[in-house]
């Protein structure tokens, strides 16, 4: 019997949040940059499938380390 595992739930998982079209509003107009240019995360990602995110949707990745603390990435669903 294989039991469920939660790969969001793993401490070396960093937080993953799908943006709303007003937050990707707001950073494309804050940073300058278009969602085109962002890296890209593969819908499949196992760590973006429970938020359920769709191709073109934006996920903002929040990594926290001991060295350089909190870190936030930005990535375009494909």
């Amino acid at each position: 019997m294989r039991l469920a595992f939660e790969v969001t739930d793993h401490f070396l998982v960093p937080k993953h949040v799908l943006l709303s079209k007003k937050d990707i509003e707001e950073f494309t107009a804050k940073t300058g940059i278009k969602t085109e240019e962002l890296p890209l995360i593969p819908e499949s990602d196992p760590a973006i499938k429970p938020l359920k995110a769709e191709a073109g949707d934006i996920v903002k990745i929040i990594r926290f380390s001991r060295t350089a603390g909190k870190s936030i990435y930005y990535r375009r669903v494909v």
